[in-house]
């Protein structure tokens, strides 16, 4: 059973919410781009865990419409904030706005929720999550999976 872990890993849950040819996405502290999302803490559904999110980030009461996709990634340890290999799993799924108002998360490092033009997000720095969520958004695979998204020039991971 299981071999010796090495590394760390993160279980996530992501919201994309495209609406007029717009994406939620939200810019943090670093100055990268992502989708609302987190970490699922222990014991917490992940389609809890992206409503919550949601709301945290944007100040937005979210609607699940579907669930979309997993992606797995593993960041090479040279990469990583912690400075070993780390993977991230992250559940991707479709969500409406069901009220509130968009505004910066409390004390958190999410500085600015923004509707942006889906031509626009090529022009960003950004997180590789944005890419998939898009591309799971976009095609609606019935597997739940796109291909991986290259990182470099504007894309992180």
């Amino acid at each position: 059973m299981g071999g010796t872990r090495r590394g760390s890993f993160r279980l996530a849950a992501y919201a994309v919410c495209v609406e007029d040819g717009r994406v939620l996405l939200i810019r943090h502290a670093s100055g990268d781009w992502s989708l609302p999302g987190g970490e699922v803490e222990h014991a917490e559904d992940p389609f809890h865990a992206v409503v919550r999110e949601f709301a945290e980030e944007t100040g937005c009461d979210a609607v699940v419409e579907r669930l979309l996709g997993v992606d797995s990634r593993v960041i090479p340890a040279a990469e990583a904030r912690r400075g070993v290999e780390h993977q991230n799993v992250g559940v991707f799924y479709q969500v409406r706005i069901a009220g509130g108002a968009l505004r910066p998360e409390p004390g958190g490092a999410t500085v600015e929720p923004v509707r942006t033009p889906i031509p626009e997000v090529a022009h960003l720095r950004r997180s590789s999550l944005v890419d998939v969520g898009l591309a799971l958004a976009r095609d609606l695979p019935a597997s739940g999976h796109v291909a991986a998204v290259p990182v470099g020039d504007l894309i992180r991971h």
